[in-house]
């Protein structure tokens, strides 16, 4: 399946070939890049802010999990007749409060995450058989799209969507941000203190959730995990202090997002979500060659303590 819609394609066919027009900025004269840049840098902010609290708090494999249920609700949507995001945004919100609810203190564990995670591959694997064989005709790429992702066939209507709806993850995240950094890096002394440890957990979670759903439409529910845990990741191995590390895998995604996408404008033949991934990888893995000469040793000379509970 070609990463562009029709318009796209038929825009590169009629140019050079290059993809790359008459410079970078020729890319935002097509409203396919343009719908893709605005959503994705909104989506690309919302997963790094809660992408690093996924890994400060251990809980990556809920990232893993949400991804898979992300596929089963959309084509449960699907297999409905009903718009793909609803399905979306109702079962990842709902599983990760599931997830939540179930786990210790609104922090799911292993056990939790792996029960649920077996019964949404079922799930998935009944919805994608009922949607293949009763209205695939009609619409069948649309599993694919969640598979692998769409962001060069957004709509503008779309594409504010998705970037209102990330922008408001984004926003809700901060405004937790220290009350949940208190809660993930000591838990029983935020609790002392009167923080609602237990509900702050659920709202990420639900946070968590949101922005699945919504970056599913990005890069896919196969590689959402990537665009979750790789600018977090790197971002732990650059500095061990928290607040500065938020920042930097939200500038970390955003930079990836952006690379991704510059990428596959340049090579029309790669499609989006490769690009983006690919570049979030890199980075990931120099952080592996910046600590070479340390011994091994994260940024700051340190091993920083973060829990694993």
């Amino acid at each position: 399946m070609s990463a562009y819609p029709a318009a796209a394609t038929a825009l590169f066919a009629a140019g050079d070939g290059s993809g790359a027009g008459h410079g970078w900025l020729a890319a935002f004269t097509h409203p396919y890049f343009l719908h893709a840049f605005l959503a994705g840098s909104a989506i690309a902010l919302a997963a790094g802010l809660t992408g690093y609290f996924l890994v400060l708090r251990a809980q990556v494999f809920t990232g893993d999990a949400l991804s898979h249920v992300a596929f089963t609700g959309a084509l449960a949507a699907l297999a409905g007749g009903y718009d793909l995001r609803l399905g979306l945004f109702v079962a990842t919100i709902a599983v990760a409060l599931l997830i939540g609810g179930i786990g210790r203190k609104g922090r799911a564990d292993d056990v939790v995450i792996g029960s649920v995670f077996a019964w949404i591959l079922g799930l998935g694997a009944f919805f994608l058989t009922l949607y293949t064989t009763s209205r695939s005709a009609g619409n069948g790429g649309a599993g694919v799209n969640v598979l692998f992702g769409s962001i060069f066939g957004l709509s503008w209507s779309q594409a504010l969507t998705a970037a209102l709806v990330a922008a408001g993850i984004s926003l809700a995240m901060l405004a937790i941000a220290r009350p949940l950094l208190f809660a993930s890096v000591d838990e029983a002394v935020a609790a002392a203190r009167g923080v609602p440890v237990r509900l702050l957990g659920l709202v990420f979670l639900v946070l968590v959730g949101a922005c699945a759903a919504e970056a599913t439409q990005a890069v896919g529910s196969l590689l959402l995990l990537g665009l979750l845990a790789a600018p977090a990741g790197a971002a732990t191995r650059l500095t061990d202090r928290p607040l500065r590390g938020l920042a930097l895998s939200a500038g970390l995604g955003l930079g990836e997002m952006w690379a991704g996408l510059a990428l596959s404008y340049a090579v029309p033949t790669l499609p989006p979500s490769f690009g983006i991934m690919a570049a979030a990888t890199a980075v990931y893995g120099l952080t592996f060659l910046k600590d070479a000469g340390r011994g091994g040793a994260p940024a700051g000379g340190e091993v920083p303590s973060y829990p694993t509970s």
